[in-house]
């Protein structure tokens, strides 16, 4: 591999392996992180985080990748499946002592997009998801107003 950084010591052998993996495809790809990035929804830092493996990426961020390498479906598809594996063994942060739900998991789960949160508060919906209510009701209540206008407006 040409110039990484060293893996963390701590990183799991099935992440440790997907990162290797990871860098030979973008190493694949002839670009640099800056050009990945625009070629990408996903910035120059962010594809160093995941290619240093301090973080693992977002699922859609590694089938960006493999689209960019040339990857057909069956090695797109086992890709995945790497990426799988090794997002089940990455090391999560633990959360502070004494926060609700404090069972190691992420907080915010770089996986998961902003409106699919795990659960936080009782009413089983997470932040994300609560935010895509008030954006909808937002987008309702813009939609009478504007029909409203509308006829009384003529």
């Amino acid at each position: 591999m040409s110039g990484w950084q060293p893996l963390p010591d701590d990183l799991p052998p099935e992440a440790r392996n997907f990162v290797e993996q990871l860098r030979l495809l973008k190493d694949r790809t002839g670009l640099s992180l800056v050009a990945l990035g625009a070629r990408t929804a996903y910035s120059k830092s962010s594809w160093h985080r995941y290619l240093n493996g301090t973080q693992p990426p977002p699922r859609q961020a590694v089938a960006a990748l493999c689209r960019i390498a040339g990857l057909d479906g069956t090695d797109a598809e086992r890709f995945t499946v790497r990426w799988e594996l090794a997002v089940q063994a990455w090391p999560r942060p633990p959360k502070p002592a004494g926060e609700a739900g404090a069972s190691g998991d992420y907080e915010d789960d770089p996986t998961l997009p902003w409106w699919d949160t795990p659960e936080e508060a009782g009413d089983g919906r997470g932040p994300g998801g609560r935010l895509l209510i008030y954006a909808v009701l937002l987008l309702l209540l813009m939609l009478l107003i504007a029909v409203v206008g509308a006829v009384v407006l003529g």
